[in-house]
């Protein structure tokens, strides 16, 4: 939300059950009967997140804005990362029961569209990503994170952009690790939501299987891939810090009046 304009937050935050009922159906393609239970379970989560995480989501802003003044550090960076891991932590707790309840509905047909989607989306990966040069994948990562950059700070001043590539030149980014942790959680939702459509299944261990996969999803068995998710976070921290500290006092003051556009915003989405 911090990366979009005030308008794009309203409207898009307004849609979003709408939104994530079509890429939820673009996976599954919902039957008649799932339909309208979809559809139902995600509109009562967004009046859930609209009316309980929005005010929380809301002091993370007023922490940002306190911070756009003046130099950070990686810490305090990382800090605002945490509280939004929380959050989601939050929201994951509330979808639980209806993700397990639509999982155990589903049909063999669907988890193969499920797989054959999952394929595409890795063959578009490796065309955007593993199929540049070193030097292009480098250019790449730089105009995408310049370009989020820039919804907060505009234009970007030379210091800025010089900062950013520095980062983007030593940075531990790894597509094909990517790939490889992509494929490994999605061949772990196949196995679990396979196993959810035992016969006489128990309501406690379709959630159990539910919530080991999303605790995967989370915490990857892979201790290497876990390794070096940790450091692009601290990379990242870093990062953002450095561009930051680099913003001119012009670009501070518009960052500040940003973050309490969004939290005016998030004031009008949240009032019942």
């Amino acid at each position: 939300m911090v990366l979009a304009g005030c308008s794009a937050i309203k409207l898009g935050y307004s849609n979003l059950p709408q939104l994530s009922y079509w890429w939820l159906d673009a996976y599954l393609e919902f039957t008649e009967d799932q339909s309208p239970r979809v559809r139902d379970a995600l509109a009562q989560l967004h009046l859930w997140h609209r009316q309980q995480e929005l005010p929380r989501f809301a002091q993370l802003l007023t922490q940002a804005e306190r911070l756009a003044g003046g130099d950070i550090a990686p810490q305090q960076a990382c800090g605002l990362y945490d509280g939004l891991r929380q959050r989601l932590a939050a929201a994951r707790a509330q979808a639980e029961p209806p993700m397990v309840a639509v999982a155990l509905t589903l049909t063999p047909q669907q988890l193969r569209h499920v797989a054959q989607r999952s394929e595409r989306n890795n063959a578009e990966f490796r065309r955007d990503w593993l199929a540049l040069s070193p030097e292009a994948l480098r250019d790449k990562r730089f105009k995408q994170l310049a370009d989020r950059a820039e919804m907060v700070y505009g234009t970007l001043e030379v210091p800025q952009r010089e900062a950013l590539r520095q980062a983007v030149a030593q940075s531990v980014f790894d597509p094909r690790g990517m790939l490889a942790e992509r494929q490994r959680s999605q061949a772990d939702l196949q196995r679990t939501l396979s196993a959810m459509q035992a016969p006489g299944l128990p309501a406690a261990e379709a959630t159990r299987l539910m919530q080991g996969f999303l605790d995967r999803l989370q915490l990857s068995p892979d201790a290497a891939w876990n390794r070096h998710q940790q450091a692009l976070l601290q990379e990242g921290c870093a990062m953002a810090a450095a561009v930051h500290n680099a913003a001119t006092p012009a670009q501070r003051s518009n960052t500040v009046r940003r973050m309490r556009a969004y939290q005016r915003d998030i004031a009008d989405l949240a009032a019942p």
